[in-house]
């Protein structure tokens, strides 16, 4: 890649960067969300708690072009907690340029400091765009998620 690419941690002064780039992300899940939520994930991502979600951000030659949510949790499974890649996002204009890779390799990176056990993370069965990154990335699990009715 000629262009040059950052992954950095989110900071005070990315909040219309962040909201914009969120904000697409949920319109492609077809969801929106009040103010409230965005507020209060807004203060969370700033929040010193170990299990609050952490917020890196994808600079493309200087201009914000993707975002990741990702939190730490414990597990009965493990003595480490695992890492929760929550929300990942990348402008259409630059998919295909290895930010979305860029992006999980840095929660890998941010897990592997935490001593977390696990990294993981989910999406729909028929986001086959993102299912190829994530098949070279990452390894399919037999699991199948449910949520409350």
């Amino acid at each position: 890649m000629s262009s040059s690419l950052q992954i950095r941690p989110l900071l005070p002064a990315d909040e219309p960067e962040w909201r914009r780039l969120w904000t697409a992300y949920l319109r492609f899940y077809e969801t929106t969300l009040p103010e409230a939520v965005y507020a209060s994930t807004w203060e969370r991502l700033f929040s010193d708690g170990i299990y609050e979600p952490k917020g890196l951000i994808a600079e493309l030659d200087g201009r914000p072009v993707g975002l990741v949510h990702y939190m730490f949790h414990r597990t009965c499974w493990a003595v480490g907690d695992n890492c929760y890649l929550q929300d990942l996002y990348a402008d259409p204009e630059v998919r295909g340029k290895g930010i979305g890779r860029a992006l999980i390799e840095a929660v890998y990176e941010k897990a592997d400091q935490a001593g977390a056990a696990n990294v993981y993370w989910s999406t729909q069965h028929f986001n086959e765009t993102a299912r190829k990154l994530y098949d070279r990335i990452g390894r399919l699990t037999p699991f199948i998620k449910y949520q409350r009715s």
